[in-house]
């Protein structure tokens, strides 16, 4: 995370009220982030329990029943669930040992931060960060429009992306689309 976007998202915080939603009515699942070095696992739990993927969960699965779990929680609750399921750490470890980068020790930082954006079940564009107060509703789209459609590419990664044009640099990122077919 550049130091740009870290200002950016402070100010917008300032004035935001902690998350105090809990349930299925919620229109966008979020996770807050207690775990450290944990936005990948926060990431991934974001962009599965929303939005069409999150119909796609295999029933009975691990994952399944992790949501089943905490969905009705608030984001307390639910953090301490995820610290708690042994499950969902081991699959984070074992994926984070298979990636191309050494994995972060206790203490060192890092400028790779994941954000999700997806596209709720209420057809709205949705910026999910566990180290935010809660989900960002960044506006509507058509039905026709998915997470990487032009509407949504404007109010989601481009916005991000202007923030650092403006404080002069690059913003490196990658984007992973799920999707139940391409």
């Amino acid at each position: 995370m550049t130091e740009a976007w870290r200002q950016d998202r402070n100010i917008e915080d300032a004035d935001l009220e902690w998350y105090k939603g809990a349930g299925p009515a919620e229109p966008a699942i979020w996770f807050r982030q207690t775990i450290i070095h944990g936005c990948g696992l926060i990431g991934l739990l974001h962009c599965v329990s929303n939005g069409v993927p999150s119909q796609l969960i295999e029933p009975g699965s691990e994952l399944a029943n992790f949501l089943k779990k905490a969905v009705p929680l608030g984001m307390d609750e639910r953090a301490r669930l995820l610290n708690e399921t042994e499950s969902m750490y081991q699959a984070s470890e074992a994926v984070a040992q298979k990636g191309d980068t050494e994995p972060l020790k206790p203490g060192e930082d890092s400028i790779h931060h994941f954000v999700a954006l997806v596209k709720g079940l209420d057809g709205n564009l949705w910026e999910l960060e566990g180290a935010r107060k809660g989900p960002l509703n960044r506006g509507s789209l058509e039905e026709n429009e998915d997470a990487l459609s032009e509407r949504a590419l404007e109010l989601g990664i481009r916005r991000l992306v202007d923030i650092q044009r403006r404080a002069g640099g690059d913003f490196p990122f990658s984007c992973i689309a799920l999707a139940p077919t391409v």
